[in-house]
Protein backbone atom coordinates (compact mmCIF):
# COMPACT_ATOMS: atom_id res chain seq x y z
CA UNK A 1 0.00 0.00 0.00
CA UNK A 2 1.31 3.68 -1.18
CA UNK A 3 0.17 6.28 1.61
CA UNK A 4 0.87 10.17 0.98
CA UNK A 5 0.30 12.84 3.16
CA UNK A 6 -1.51 14.92 0.65
CA UNK A 7 -5.36 14.98 0.60
CA UNK A 8 -7.66 12.51 -0.87
CA UNK A 9 -11.33 12.88 -1.52
CA UNK A 10 -12.38 8.92 -1.88
CA UNK A 11 -14.24 8.53 -5.04
CA UNK A 12 -13.33 4.90 -5.32
CA UNK A 13 -14.16 2.59 -2.70
CA UNK A 14 -12.75 -0.92 -4.37
CA UNK A 15 -9.92 -1.85 -6.83
CA UNK A 16 -11.01 -1.53 -10.11
CA UNK A 17 -10.91 -5.42 -11.48
CA UNK A 18 -7.94 -7.23 -12.77
CA UNK A 19 -8.73 -10.24 -15.14
CA UNK A 20 -7.04 -12.98 -17.10
CA UNK A 21 -7.81 -12.34 -21.35
CA UNK A 22 -9.07 -15.81 -21.86
CA UNK A 23 -10.41 -15.41 -24.87
CA UNK A 24 -8.15 -13.14 -26.13
CA UNK A 25 -5.43 -15.10 -25.17
CA UNK A 26 -7.10 -18.46 -26.91
CA UNK A 27 -7.26 -15.85 -29.86
CA UNK A 28 -3.45 -15.30 -30.09
CA UNK A 29 -2.05 -18.84 -29.02
CA UNK A 30 -0.60 -17.82 -26.69
CA UNK A 31 -1.60 -16.83 -22.15
CA UNK A 32 -0.29 -14.81 -19.23
CA UNK A 33 -2.87 -12.26 -20.85
CA UNK A 34 -4.44 -9.38 -18.63
CA UNK A 35 -6.57 -6.39 -17.95
CA UNK A 36 -6.76 -3.71 -15.54
CA UNK A 37 -9.95 -2.42 -15.86
CA UNK A 38 -10.05 1.20 -14.89
CA UNK A 39 -12.72 1.49 -17.59
CA UNK A 40 -14.84 -0.50 -15.09
CA UNK A 41 -15.45 2.56 -12.38
CA UNK A 42 -18.75 3.22 -10.95
CA UNK A 43 -19.26 6.85 -11.78
CA UNK A 44 -19.79 8.47 -14.50
CA UNK A 45 -18.70 6.22 -16.97
CA UNK A 46 -15.17 5.72 -15.30
CA UNK A 47 -11.94 6.52 -16.39
CA UNK A 48 -8.52 7.16 -15.46
CA UNK A 49 -8.95 10.76 -14.47
CA UNK A 50 -11.19 9.86 -11.15
CA UNK A 51 -8.38 8.71 -9.51
CA UNK A 52 -6.29 11.88 -10.42
CA UNK A 53 -9.68 13.73 -9.35
CA UNK A 54 -9.36 12.26 -5.78
CA UNK A 55 -6.31 14.22 -4.87
CA UNK A 56 -7.33 17.21 -6.90
CA UNK A 57 -10.79 17.56 -5.09
CA UNK A 58 -8.48 16.73 -1.53
CA UNK A 59 -6.62 19.98 -2.83
CA UNK A 60 -9.36 21.65 -3.74
CA UNK A 61 -11.50 20.96 -0.84
CA UNK A 62 -8.62 21.41 1.69
CA UNK A 63 -8.34 24.97 -0.16
CA UNK A 64 -11.57 25.88 0.88
CA UNK A 65 -12.80 25.86 -2.67
CA UNK A 66 -16.41 25.98 -3.71
CA UNK A 67 -16.10 25.73 -7.81
CA UNK A 68 -14.27 22.77 -9.49
CA UNK A 69 -13.25 25.07 -12.91
CA UNK A 70 -12.19 22.96 -15.56
CA UNK A 71 -11.01 22.81 -19.15
CA UNK A 72 -11.45 21.02 -22.47
CA UNK A 73 -12.65 19.33 -25.51
CA UNK A 74 -16.74 19.01 -25.67
CA UNK A 75 -15.76 14.86 -25.64
CA UNK A 76 -13.15 15.22 -22.61
CA UNK A 77 -13.66 12.45 -20.17
CA UNK A 78 -11.66 15.15 -17.81
CA UNK A 79 -14.66 17.32 -17.74
CA UNK A 80 -17.25 15.29 -17.14
CA UNK A 81 -15.40 12.75 -14.44
CA UNK A 82 -15.06 16.71 -12.96
CA UNK A 83 -18.77 17.54 -13.37
CA UNK A 84 -19.56 14.18 -11.86
CA UNK A 85 -17.03 14.29 -8.86
CA UNK A 86 -18.01 18.09 -8.05
CA UNK A 87 -21.53 17.07 -7.54
CA UNK A 88 -20.41 14.38 -5.48
CA UNK A 89 -18.54 16.84 -3.24
CA UNK A 90 -21.29 19.28 -3.07
CA UNK A 91 -19.25 22.13 -4.94
CA UNK A 92 -20.06 23.72 -8.16
CA UNK A 93 -18.56 22.82 -11.55
CA UNK A 94 -17.63 25.58 -14.26
CA UNK A 95 -16.40 23.69 -17.81
CA UNK A 96 -14.60 25.99 -20.42
CA UNK A 97 -14.53 24.47 -24.09
CA UNK A 98 -11.96 25.55 -26.36
CA UNK A 99 -14.89 25.45 -29.18
CA UNK A 100 -17.00 27.04 -31.05
CA UNK A 101 -20.81 26.20 -29.76
CA UNK A 102 -23.29 24.29 -31.76
CA UNK A 103 -25.61 21.77 -32.22
CA UNK A 104 -22.77 18.97 -32.07
CA UNK A 105 -20.94 20.15 -29.44
CA UNK A 106 -23.93 21.24 -27.24
CA UNK A 107 -24.92 17.33 -27.29
CA UNK A 108 -21.28 15.91 -27.08
CA UNK A 109 -21.13 18.04 -23.18
CA UNK A 110 -24.62 16.98 -22.97
CA UNK A 111 -23.43 14.55 -20.00
CA UNK A 112 -21.68 17.87 -18.61
CA UNK A 113 -24.98 19.50 -18.03
CA UNK A 114 -26.70 16.20 -16.59
CA UNK A 115 -24.58 16.35 -13.79
CA UNK A 116 -25.21 20.26 -13.06
CA UNK A 117 -22.08 21.95 -14.37
CA UNK A 118 -22.29 25.20 -16.04
CA UNK A 119 -21.01 25.07 -19.68
CA UNK A 120 -18.92 27.62 -21.67
CA UNK A 121 -18.16 27.48 -25.15
CA UNK A 122 -15.22 30.41 -25.70
CA UNK A 123 -14.00 29.46 -29.43
CA UNK A 124 -10.98 27.29 -30.74
CA UNK A 125 -7.54 27.90 -29.36
CA UNK A 126 -4.45 26.30 -28.40
CA UNK A 127 -3.93 24.59 -24.82
CA UNK A 128 -1.77 27.57 -24.18
CA UNK A 129 -4.01 30.37 -24.69
CA UNK A 130 -6.39 28.52 -22.89
CA UNK A 131 -4.42 28.13 -20.27
CA UNK A 132 -4.63 32.03 -20.17
CA UNK A 133 -7.89 32.31 -20.18
CA UNK A 134 -8.74 29.71 -17.29
CA UNK A 135 -6.91 31.79 -15.48
CA UNK A 136 -8.68 35.13 -16.56
CA UNK A 137 -12.04 32.94 -15.53
CA UNK A 138 -10.89 32.11 -12.53
CA UNK A 139 -10.05 35.85 -11.63
CA UNK A 140 -13.71 36.81 -12.66
CA UNK A 141 -14.87 34.22 -10.07
CA UNK A 142 -12.54 35.49 -7.65
CA UNK A 143 -13.84 38.97 -8.06
CA UNK A 144 -17.47 37.94 -7.65
CA UNK A 145 -16.99 36.27 -4.24
CA UNK A 146 -15.94 32.54 -5.45
CA UNK A 147 -13.34 30.54 -4.23
CA UNK A 148 -12.36 28.40 -7.51
CA UNK A 149 -10.29 25.44 -7.95
CA UNK A 150 -8.41 25.08 -11.59
CA UNK A 151 -8.50 20.94 -11.75
CA UNK A 152 -5.51 19.70 -13.90
CA UNK A 153 -2.22 19.79 -11.94
CA UNK A 154 0.05 17.40 -13.35
CA UNK A 155 1.71 16.55 -9.88
CA UNK A 156 -1.40 16.95 -7.90
CA UNK A 157 -3.34 14.20 -10.21
CA UNK A 158 -0.02 11.92 -10.72
CA UNK A 159 -0.54 10.77 -7.34
CA UNK A 160 -3.93 9.14 -7.98
CA UNK A 161 -1.49 6.32 -10.01
CA UNK A 162 0.96 5.96 -8.02
CA UNK A 163 -1.39 4.38 -5.80
CA UNK A 164 -2.85 2.42 -8.92
CA UNK A 165 0.09 0.94 -9.25
CA UNK A 166 0.12 -0.67 -5.72
CA UNK A 167 -3.02 -1.62 -6.12
CA UNK A 168 -2.14 -3.69 -8.96
CA UNK A 169 0.79 -5.07 -7.18
CA UNK A 170 -1.36 -6.36 -4.78
CA UNK A 171 -4.05 -7.98 -7.03
CA UNK A 172 -1.63 -9.52 -9.06
CA UNK A 173 0.29 -11.10 -5.73
CA UNK A 174 -3.10 -12.39 -4.36
CA UNK A 175 -4.45 -13.52 -7.23
CA UNK A 176 -1.01 -15.02 -8.77
CA UNK A 177 -1.15 -13.66 -11.93
CA UNK A 178 2.62 -13.32 -12.63
CA UNK A 179 2.63 -9.73 -13.97
CA UNK A 180 6.04 -8.05 -14.90
CA UNK A 181 4.79 -5.83 -17.71
CA UNK A 182 2.19 -3.69 -18.11
CA UNK A 183 0.91 -1.35 -20.56
CA UNK A 184 -0.63 2.03 -20.89
CA UNK A 185 -1.16 4.82 -23.38
CA UNK A 186 1.97 7.57 -23.57
CA UNK A 187 0.26 11.02 -23.62
CA UNK A 188 0.47 14.36 -21.56
CA UNK A 189 2.15 12.56 -18.61
CA UNK A 190 0.17 12.56 -15.01
CA UNK A 191 -0.98 8.88 -15.41
CA UNK A 192 2.08 7.73 -16.55
CA UNK A 193 4.48 9.61 -14.40
CA UNK A 194 2.40 8.53 -11.63
CA UNK A 195 2.44 5.06 -12.37
CA UNK A 196 6.09 5.06 -13.08
CA UNK A 197 6.47 6.94 -9.42
CA UNK A 198 4.76 4.51 -7.69
CA UNK A 199 6.41 1.42 -9.53
CA UNK A 200 9.63 3.06 -8.29
CA UNK A 201 8.42 3.30 -4.63
CA UNK A 202 7.36 -0.41 -5.10
CA UNK A 203 10.75 -1.38 -6.04
CA UNK A 204 10.45 -1.74 -9.59
CA UNK A 205 8.07 -4.76 -9.65
CA UNK A 206 6.70 -4.14 -13.26
CA UNK A 207 8.92 -3.33 -16.50
CA UNK A 208 6.17 -0.35 -17.98
CA UNK A 209 5.60 0.26 -21.66
CA UNK A 210 4.05 3.65 -22.64
CA UNK A 211 2.51 3.45 -26.30
CA UNK A 212 2.94 7.16 -27.16
CA UNK A 213 -0.80 8.37 -28.88
CA UNK A 214 0.57 12.08 -28.68
CA UNK A 215 4.22 13.12 -29.02
CA UNK A 216 7.74 12.20 -29.92
CA UNK A 217 9.80 10.10 -27.88
CA UNK A 218 11.85 13.08 -26.64
CA UNK A 219 8.81 14.95 -25.92
CA UNK A 220 7.16 12.04 -23.74
CA UNK A 221 10.36 10.91 -22.09
CA UNK A 222 10.84 14.59 -20.77
CA UNK A 223 6.77 15.22 -19.86
CA UNK A 224 7.48 11.95 -17.94
CA UNK A 225 11.20 12.59 -16.38
CA UNK A 226 9.84 16.28 -15.38
CA UNK A 227 6.67 15.12 -13.54
CA UNK A 228 8.79 12.31 -11.89
CA UNK A 229 11.03 15.08 -10.66
CA UNK A 230 7.88 16.81 -9.23
CA UNK A 231 6.52 14.02 -7.75
CA UNK A 232 9.86 13.51 -5.38
CA UNK A 233 9.72 17.15 -4.23
CA UNK A 234 5.65 17.36 -3.83
CA UNK A 235 5.73 13.88 -2.18
CA UNK A 236 9.12 14.44 -0.28
CA UNK A 237 10.41 11.40 -1.14
CA UNK A 238 13.97 12.52 -3.34
CA UNK A 239 15.44 9.30 -3.36
CA UNK A 240 13.11 7.25 -5.15
CA UNK A 241 14.81 7.07 -8.71
CA UNK A 242 13.65 7.00 -12.04
CA UNK A 243 15.16 4.00 -13.41
CA UNK A 244 15.30 4.39 -17.38
CA UNK A 245 16.05 0.95 -17.99
CA UNK A 246 12.01 -0.48 -16.30
CA UNK A 247 10.59 2.51 -18.68
CA UNK A 248 10.17 1.31 -22.21
CA UNK A 249 8.36 3.89 -25.82
CA UNK A 250 7.56 2.51 -28.10
CA UNK A 251 6.99 4.89 -30.91
CA UNK A 252 5.46 2.60 -33.80
CA UNK A 253 1.63 2.81 -33.34
CA UNK A 254 0.98 6.68 -33.43
CA UNK A 255 0.27 6.44 -36.75
CA UNK A 256 -1.04 10.33 -38.45
CA UNK A 257 -1.42 11.80 -35.19
CA UNK A 258 -3.09 12.43 -31.66
CA UNK A 259 -6.82 11.29 -32.16
CA UNK A 260 -6.25 10.01 -35.75
CA UNK A 261 -7.28 6.26 -36.55
CA UNK A 262 -5.15 3.55 -37.62
CA UNK A 263 -5.71 0.60 -39.30
CA UNK A 264 -4.24 -1.49 -36.15
CA UNK A 265 -5.81 0.33 -33.96
CA UNK A 266 -9.48 -0.33 -35.33
CA UNK A 267 -8.61 -3.97 -35.43
CA UNK A 268 -7.44 -3.79 -31.85
CA UNK A 269 -10.69 -2.17 -31.05
CA UNK A 270 -12.67 -5.10 -33.05
CA UNK A 271 -10.83 -7.64 -31.36
CA UNK A 272 -10.82 -7.13 -28.03
CA UNK A 273 -14.75 -6.13 -28.94
CA UNK A 274 -15.58 -9.30 -30.53
CA UNK A 275 -13.53 -11.82 -27.87
CA UNK A 276 -13.85 -10.34 -24.40
CA UNK A 277 -16.65 -7.54 -25.06
CA UNK A 278 -14.81 -4.91 -23.64
CA UNK A 279 -14.53 -1.63 -26.08
CA UNK A 280 -11.23 0.68 -26.54
CA UNK A 281 -11.40 4.17 -28.43
CA UNK A 282 -9.65 5.59 -30.99
CA UNK A 283 -7.68 8.51 -29.43
CA UNK A 284 -6.02 7.04 -26.03
CA UNK A 285 -6.90 2.59 -25.93
CA UNK A 286 -6.85 1.14 -29.08
CA UNK A 287 -3.02 1.97 -30.20
CA UNK A 288 -1.99 0.80 -27.41
CA UNK A 289 -3.98 -2.62 -27.06
CA UNK A 290 -2.31 -3.01 -30.72
CA UNK A 291 1.07 -2.67 -29.50
CA UNK A 292 -0.12 -4.72 -26.63
CA UNK A 293 -1.72 -8.08 -28.82
CA UNK A 294 1.81 -7.27 -30.90
CA UNK A 295 3.94 -7.60 -27.66
CA UNK A 296 2.02 -10.74 -26.97
CA UNK A 297 2.38 -12.34 -30.15
CA UNK A 298 5.97 -11.28 -31.07
CA UNK A 299 7.88 -13.59 -29.02
CA UNK A 300 9.53 -10.68 -27.38
CA UNK A 301 7.54 -11.32 -23.84
CA UNK A 302 8.01 -14.76 -22.03
CA UNK A 303 4.63 -15.92 -21.46
CA UNK A 304 5.76 -16.49 -17.62
CA UNK A 305 6.15 -12.82 -17.85
CA UNK A 306 2.42 -11.91 -17.82
CA UNK A 307 1.17 -8.53 -19.36
CA UNK A 308 -1.42 -6.32 -18.41
CA UNK A 309 -3.00 -4.09 -20.43
CA UNK A 310 -3.63 -0.57 -17.98
CA UNK A 311 -7.26 0.67 -19.60
CA UNK A 312 -7.71 4.13 -19.25
CA UNK A 313 -11.66 4.24 -19.84
CA UNK A 314 -12.41 7.19 -22.14
CA UNK A 315 -14.94 4.74 -24.11
CA UNK A 316 -18.02 7.51 -24.11
CA UNK A 317 -15.35 8.92 -27.00
CA UNK A 318 -16.39 6.45 -28.80
CA UNK A 319 -19.98 7.24 -29.73
CA UNK A 320 -18.60 10.44 -31.89
CA UNK A 321 -15.72 8.08 -33.69
CA UNK A 322 -18.68 6.17 -35.73
CA UNK A 323 -17.22 7.48 -38.93
CA UNK A 324 -13.27 6.71 -38.05
CA UNK A 325 -14.20 2.91 -38.82
CA UNK A 326 -13.31 1.74 -42.37
CA UNK A 327 -14.16 -1.74 -41.97
CA UNK A 328 -17.72 -0.99 -40.08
Amino acid sequence: MIQFPQARYRLLEQPTPLAPLARLEKRLGRSGLFIKRDDHMPIALGGNKLRSLEFWLGAALEENADVLLVAGAPVSNQCRLTAAAAAIAGLDCLIVHNDAETDQTRRSSFLNRVFGAEVRFVGAMCEDTRAVRIEEIAQELRSAGRRPYIVGSAVVGALGYAVAAAELLSQSEASGYPIRHVILPGSMGPTEAGFIFGNALLGNPFDVHLVSVEYGQADLAARIARIFGELQHYTGKPDVKLDDGRVHYHMDYLGPGYALPTTVGENAILTLARTEGILLEHTYTAKPFAAFMDMAMDGSIEQAEGLCFLHTGGVPTLFVQNELFETI
